[in-house]
């Protein structure tokens, strides 16, 4: 039993195409997509010993991550979108403090208005001096038989 040769053409082809989509920020197999060598081993597919064998390779990618000096751009979109989802959760979460405060204030006043007419009420049935005038349809003033 013999082993098929190894394919040296293809594993560096695989390199290129793994570190062009690592610093495109779109990784197919890389678990994190950060910028790493161990990273480009895992997107290309290759064991650690046949990565390290194609060093130039591997240098030429932690040269061009360098150049860079940033985030891929898709983890730079997605840091700006969480920075503004978090700058609108404190908006919100500020709004939402002000909401609560005018709601407490509100109950506030609806009870003491409750109160006040509970009190209005109770004080007119204590006063003897009021002659209630009776409500719609109860007497017929002036009905003709």
């Amino acid at each position: 039993m013999s082993r098929r040769p190894r394919d040296r053409q293809a594993e560096r082809a695989a390199l290129d195409a793994a570190a062009d989509r690592l610093l495109a920020g779109t990784p197919l197999h890389s678990q994190t997509g950060k910028l790493t060598a161990t990273e480009l081993g895992a997107e290309s597919g290759l064991r650690r010993d046949v990565l390290y064998e194609h060093r130039d390779l591997v240098d030429q990618f932690k040269a061009r991550v360098k150049a860079r000096h940033s985030t891929p751009a898709a983890m730079q979109a997605l840091t700006d979108e969480r920075d503004n989802l978090l700058e609108r959760i404190d908006a919100i979460t500020t709004e939402l403090g002000h909401e609560r405060a005018t709601t407490a204030t509100l109950r506030r006043l609806a009870t003491e208005l409750s109160l006040e007419l509970q009190q209005a009420r109770e004080e007119l049935t204590a006063s003897t001096n009021i002659t209630r005038l009776p409500t719609r349809g109860s007497a017929v003033i002036g009905s003709c038989s």
